[in-house]
């Protein structure tokens, strides 16, 4: 159960004694809530180097005499909420080192006859007492003679020997649940001159009819005392005020969860007679008063409060304090009354011409202010007012101009339900908090304001920088803000706080960039990493957004897809050439061609045999081919029938089936070679198409015709075909002389006979 630095913690494991095998290594030692009821001679015998024992919780009803004899560099020991019935001062003999020791909650009754903390010169902390705690003799606190903190369960106490807290010298801190009223004023006369802040708990006050300080010369140590869960009367606060004025040193008054049995019926002209106070500060916390609205104006305590600089009445159904009143308080400098009943009107009277003149700090928060406009008004007549909250006041309504005290620098308007910011906001400010108020946008000039709070708003973006060109810092956290730029961020020049956290973050490119980029904002922005999460892009949703890194794609989209379609076009392009330069087009055609081609059936029967021939030639040796050929053939005896596709092609039927079944109805097809003929777009495009069909059916069927001299090699190399044709079989050459001519046709008419 112990850890890398020897902490052992055993609690709650329902243990019935110490384990035995403590080293001395064990620094600090957890045995709380078990059910250990001795404490035994040997069981922390080795652990020699302890620094923590704690041992509440349990049911310990005996210590050996030397249990802790070993300890002696023991810093903390807690036997608090056991069942020991007497407390031994040999145990603590040797713990020259105990700094605090806890002894409430057990059974004793007392301390015993002296003290058991005699040879503790270092404690520093003691809490003992408990509901059978009864008695406090003098002697049981000998031996200590510095305290930062003393708490006395003294809730049954009903003896108590005066002066046996006297020999404690200082005690910063003593809390003691007293409900017998009866030694209150006796306790007090001891520790005036030790106590720093003594508080005390649980008391019902009685009327003090004994002085305080009887007997006892200044100066006084003890400057502030509170009351906690106590009960007064009007007749027991009189008293009290009277008598605590004897106490010079005391500064502060504090009542918190007291209960007021009166309705402020108090013998003022008594207080009156004893003299001012020397109290600067009193504090009011949850006072219940039965019947408040009947409690009286406090008429005749205006001597009493001349001297106070600071007044807190919070969560005590304050409605007003009459205007007589408030203007005695020429020192005050600082007033709280968050959480009560003011409304505007009483407001009006609470705060008049001429009350409250020195008063620098207000806090009316929480109460039922209506009027933003009344309320600023009312305030107006503070004339060396700084600092102001009205926060959680329901003004829904915010005017264009208001009425404000000259010199207020901080005004928090947090959580009023104001839809917008005006002129209404005073130009002399210096912090403004309008958190919490669903504010859209921020754009007031307010030249000398240094601190901003728009906590809990509606913002899209950060205020801009132009109107506010002094702010040092900026709270937008919990904001619609998605991002914000470097130009926005180095717009604010002396901004050294940025709070934009738990914002809904669009993690984009360029917001990222900047915040990768950019040292200075970890030192500026609040909770920077962990407040700041990306919203979107839904892949990062959750991740901080300083841990974010995007791809290529994702920032530059837009680029990235031009760039494809940029390599796209130049790829089809480069196609497109690669095609032209090496006829892809072409053969493209031709296997189109083709394939449609072997989708028709053969031609079987001889009737569907309409031609002799088919001729195919190139436009530019028409003139032989038509006043020529054509002629000789046609007219011959018998007659040749020739297809020409000027003649003989059908009308509005697609070039490429008029070639295939000008073919398919023709015995024979004569090629009109020439130079013309290769060249020609018409044979390269179209008439060609008839090739697969023609010299698969029959090689035969070709009757080649050399118009002019041309030699094989520079045939097209798509021609492959017509290349072998020429390569294998013999052709007709056309003469220059006329007797060769003879010749000529009579082997041409031969071979359309064939």
């Amino acid at each position: 159960s112990c850890d890398a630095i020897q902490l052992c913690n055993c609690s709650s494991m329902g243990l019935e004694f110490i384990p035995p095998g403590l080293t001395a290594k064990i620094t600090v030692l957890n045995l709380a809530h078990n059910r250990i009821k001795h404490i035994q001679s040997q069981d922390l015998k080795q652990a020699v180097n302890l620094r923590a024992l704690l041992l509440q919780s349990n049911e310990i009803s005996s210590i050996d005499e030397d249990s802790f004899q070993s300890l002696e560099k023991l810093e903390l020991l807690d036997l608090s909420n056991n069942s020991l019935a007497h407390l031994s001062p040999v145990w603590f003999g040797h713990l020259f080192s105990l700094q605090h020791l806890h002894l409430q909650g057990n059974s004793y009754g007392d301390l015993g006859q002296s003290s058991p903390f005699s040879r503790l010169r270092n404690l520093s902390s003691l809490h003992l007492g408990n509901p059978q705690f009864s008695v406090i003799r003098q002697g049981n606190f000998e031996g200590i003679e510095f305290l930062h903190k003393l708490w006395i369960d003294g809730s049954n106490l009903s003896q108590y020997e005066q002066g046996s807290l006297k020999s404690i010298k200082e005690i910063n801190h003593m809390i003691i649940n007293l409900r017998n009223s009866n030694i209150f004023s006796e306790i007090v006369r001891d520790l005036v001159h030790s106590v720093t802040w003594l508080e005390v708990v649980e008391i019902k006050l009685p009327v003090l009819k004994k002085s305080l300080v009887q007997n006892s010369t200044r100066p006084f140590r003890m400057q502030k005392l509170t009351f906690k869960g106590a009960y007064f009367t009007d007749q027991t606060i009189s008293r009290a005020i009277v008598s605590l004025k004897e106490i010079t040193s005391l500064k502060g008054l504090q009542a918190i969860n007291c209960v007021l049995e009166g309705k402020g019926r108090w013998n003022t002209k008594e207080i009156a007679r004893s003299g001012q106070s020397f109290v600067e500060t009193i504090t009011i916390i949850r006072a219940v008063i039965q019947n408040f609205h009947l409690f009286f104006d406090l008429e005749g305590m205006e001597s009493q409060i001349i001297q106070l600089k600071r007044l807190t009445i919070l969560s005590s159904n304050v409605f007003m304090v009459s205007c007589n009143l408030a203007r005695h308080f020429s020192s005050l400098l600082y007033l709280d009354f968050h959480d009560n009943l003011l409304v505007n009107k009483r407001l009006d009277e609470t705060i008049c011409e001429g009350s409250w003149p020195s008063l620098q700090t207000l806090n009316l928060s929480q109460n039922s202010l209506k009027s933003l406009e009344l309320t600023a008004n009312s305030i107006s007549r503070l004339p060396k007012l700084n600092n102001l909250d009205i926060s959680q006041n329901n003004f829904g309504e915010i005017p264009d101009e208001c009425k404000w005290p000259k010199h207020l620098k901080y005004l928090n308007l947090s959580s009023t339900q104001i839809p917008k910011v005006t002129h209404c906001i005073p130009q002399s400010l210096e912090v403004l908090d309008v958190s919490g108020n669903n504010l859209k946008e921020f754009g007031l000039q307010l030249s000398s304001l240094k601190e901003l709070y728009l906590t809990r708003n509606q913002l899209k973006t950060l205020p801009g920088a132009a109107p506010i060109p002094n702010l040092v810092s900026l709270s937008v956290r919990r904001n619609k803000l998605n991002s914000f730029s470097k130009e926005e961020f180095e717009s604010f020049g002396r901004m050294e706080l940025l709070d934009a956290s738990d914002n809904n973050f669009i993690c984009s490119c360029e917001f990222l960039s900047f915040v990768h980029h950019e040292a200075r904002l970890a030192q500026v922005l609040v909770g920077w990493p962990d407040k700041y999460v990306c919203d979107s892009p839904l892949a990062v949703r959750g991740a901080q957004v300083g841990a974010v890194h995007l791809s290529l794609m994702e920032c530059h989209r837009s680029l990235v897809v031009s760039l494809i379609c940029v390599l796209v076009f130049l790829v089809i392009l480069l196609l497109v050439a690669v095609g032209y330069k090496y006829h892809m087009v072409w053969y493209l055609r031709m296997t189109w061609a083709w394939l449609q081609a072997k989708r028709k059936p053969k031609r079987t029967l001889p009737k569907d045999v309409c031609y002799d021939a088919f001729v195919s030639y190139s436009e530019n040796d028409s003139e032989w081919v038509e006043n020529t050929m054509v002629r000789e053939l046609e007219q011959a005896c018998p007659p040749f029938r020739l297809c020409l596709h000027k003649r003989d092609f059908v009308p509005g039927k697609w070039i490429v089936d008029n070639i295939i079944d000008s073919i398919e109805k023709s015995r024979k097809t004569l090629f009109v070679l020439s130079e013309h003929f290769v060249q020609s777009e018409w044979c390269k495009y179209e008439l060609d198409f008839s090739h697969f069909r023609l010299f698969d059916e029959n090689n035969d069927a070709a009757i080649l015709i050399l118009l002019e001299p041309i030699q094989s090699k520079a045939i097209p190399k798509r021609f492959c075909k017509l290349r072998k044709v020429m390569n294998t079989k013999t052709y007709l050459e056309w003469p220059v002389g006329e007797q060769q001519q003879q010749v000529f046709w009579e082997n041409l008419k031969g071979a359309l006979k064939s």
